[in-house]
């Protein structure tokens, strides 16, 4: 039996929001400097959303079409940046990976842009750890359509997605899978779900599901 646990990126594995913020200024105060500064708060704000609601948020004033042009210019950097510099990883996170990859694949889906999680992965040398990745900007499905999409190409007997905000929450019961709340992250859950308060705590947690 091939059991899988999906793992969110933002607010579940690391914290990029001050990388993210610096690199997209760096586009800002030379494409649009008569906006306001973009913060680590903004950042964190909307992580988690697709990138056409995330352009429309942070830039209101904006014609649409020159949100995502903005935007598209914001995030080349921004991958390029992280991918220089990393973010910061939530603790235990490589130790839990290796205790985790022994019984299960691993995954990642998320709703960034395309090359987000790549950066990742190759700022951190991850890439012996994760089996599959998917996200908005390949493909522009919502998040679980994705979750469901890599349960399917991956043959997946069993799996679990683990995020940190109601709408990580929302794609799971959307791909028919279980939830795992992680806590140290962004945000909070409305239902009654299992949660971890530390990466280290999810090996245990997993083995209600899997």
């Amino acid at each position: 039996m091939k059991k899988g646990i999906i793992f969110d990126m933002d607010g579940t594995l690391w914290d990029s929001a001050e990388g993210v913020a610096k690199s997209w200024m760096e586009v800002i105060k030379t494409e649009r400097p008569e906006l306001p500064e973009i913060t680590e708060d903004d950042i964190q704000s909307v992580m988690g959303k697709t990138m056409d609601v995330i352009a429309r948020l942070l830039f209101p004033t904006l014609a649409p079409d020159e949100q995502i042009e903005l935007l598209d210019k914001c995030c080349v950097r921004e991958n390029e940046y992280l991918a220089e510099h990393g973010g910061e990883l939530f603790p235990e996170l490589e130790e839990t990976l290796k205790i985790l990859q022994k019984d299960y694949n691993l995954y990642i889906v998320s709703n960034c842009q395309s090359g987000y999680i790549e950066a990742f992965l190759q700022y951190y040398n991850f890439e012996k750890y994760f089996d599959d990745i998917e996200c908005y900007g390949n493909n522009e499905l919502s998040k679980g359509e994705n979750i469901k999409l890599v349960v399917e190409r991956n043959k997946l007997d069993k799996a679990v997605y683990v995020g940190d905000i109601q709408g990580d929450y929302d794609a799971a019961t959307e791909a028919g899978v279980p939830f795992i709340h992680a806590a140290y992250g962004f945000g909070t859950i409305s239902q009654d779900v299992v949660t971890i308060n530390s990466l280290s705590e999810l090996p245990a947690a997993i083995k209600k599901y899997l």
